[in-house]
């Protein structure tokens, strides 16, 4: 008898306008004294990669504007910033280019 495989869909996620999407760096499960830290008890990082961008602000003359990211910088947002999508088993944030504090060099 031959059994099906059933393959995972792949879902891409594109950004529209001046949205990015950013996937969140592991967080350690450990303090420095060895303290094993709960789910509840820990911070979700405000750090990540950007893994899409959108096509860019839309600016008042009717043009986009270009946006100031790109795919696999390393950047640094606000902690409620977005919203989180989970796709794959994979979670994203989904946010505004706005949102982003910083680009980790």
């Amino acid at each position: 008898m031959a059994t099906a495989t059933k393959k995972k869909a792949s879902v891409r996620l594109q950004p529209i306008g001046e949205r990015i999407v950013v996937q969140r760096e592991e967080v350690e499960e450990t303090t420095a004294g060895g303290i094993v830290l709960p789910d509840s008890a820990r911070e979700k990082p405000a750090r990540g990669t950007v893994v899409a961008i959108g096509t860019g602000k839309l600016l008042d003359d009717g043009t986009r504007g270009q946006s100031q990211l790109s795919a696999g910088d390393h950047v640094l947002f606000s902690s409620y910033a977005g919203e989180s999508v989970e796709i794959d088993g994979e979670e994203y944030l989904l946010m505004r280019e706005d949102d982003v504090l910083a680009v980790i060099g």
